[in-house]
């Protein structure tokens, strides 16, 4: 193999097949089309004069050479990351692109106004904001901040822990619900979670509750189940800063202690002191801290 010939290109194009093993997979990831994986792969392999895969039905099996070029991909991707997030550690300026990922509840129901607010304190910066259930890979600079529920967040990420969500069962106001605070909820019908959510939490807890069984409506995410809930589908397990703000729905629990969860603000260490993120983490921070009584169901 003519080592000079490999460039950094190529290793991404071969560290993308081989941890999707497939065309299609790292074609998404590199944000490529189907046929230009294919291309490029095909010209890496003329130039170099080997096989870097098997090809086969059910996917890309690398060859022996495939997986030598692929680990030299991960260890070129680590350094020009690492690189990336030195440089950018350098920079003093309240200006460029900060991107932010959190859950699609905490967005709608408490960040969307703070986010408006810091891009009108600080107009130069671009705000990208990811909405996902699952976390992003900081470290590969999928998103530079997560605002992010957890009890243990990832150990290489740094952050601070602004708060404690609480969670309490709600149902619709219509739905002949009211006056049921503290009552047997047993009889009820029950919305819970979809297995793509992942909350085994609840799950647990609606078992410990004797009510899953009467869950016959699943949703895989938390917006969705208000939703359902709101419609009169049967009475969930919500957010109390999300529920608490929706007048179409009322309140059957006191918050539950079992599913209290942790509200973090996580970023790379090597990103910390770049201003802009700096600023956001400041920011968001204290706006937070100030709606405590809203996390935590006790806001009058």
């Amino acid at each position: 193999m003519d080592e000079q010939s490999v460039r950094w290109d190529d290793l991404r194009v071969v560290l993308a097949i081989h941890t999707a093993g497939s065309l299609s997979g790292a074609a998404r990831h590199l944000g490529l089309s189907h046929a230009t994986v294919f291309r490029r792969l095909e010209g890496i392999e003329r130039r170099l004069g080997v096989s870097l895969f098997v090809r086969a039905r059910r996917g890309y099996t690398p060859t022996p050479a495939g997986e030598d070029m692929a680990a030299t991909g991960a260890r070129v991707e680590r350094e020009v990351l690492g690189a990336e997030r030195r440089v950018a550690g350098r920079d003093l300026k309240l200006s460029g692109t900060l991107r932010v990922t959190t859950t699609d509840t905490l967005f709608a129901g408490l960040l969307a106004p703070l986010f408006a607010d810091f891009r009108l304190m600080h107009p130069d910066i671009v705000l990208e904001v990811a909405i996902s259930n699952q976390l992003y890979n900081l470290t590969r600079r999928d998103a530079d901040v997560a605002v992010r529920p957890a009890s243990t967040p990832p150990e290489m990420l740094v952050g601070r822990r602004i708060g404690d969500i609480a969670q309490a069962v709600y149902g619709a106001r219509d739905c002949h619900v009211e006056g049921r605070i503290g009552a047997d909820l047993t009889g009820l019908d029950w919305v819970g979670p979809d297995a793509q959510l992942g909350y085994p939490a609840l799950e647990a807890w609606m078992e410990s509750q004797s009510v899953a069984s009467a869950c016959r409506y699943r949703v895989d995410s938390m917006l969705g189940m208000l939703s359902a809930v709101r419609e009169g589908a049967g009475v969930a397990v919500l957010p109390c800063y999300l529920a608490d703000a929706d007048s179409r729905l009322v309140r059957l629990s006191e918050p539950l202690a079992e599913l209290s969860t942790d509200l973090w603000l996580l970023t790379h260490p090597d990103l910390r002191r770049v201003a802009r993120i700096r600023a956001f983490l400041d920011f968001i921070a204290e706006a937070i801290i100030e709606r405590q009584a809203r996390l935590r169901g006790t806001q009058q």
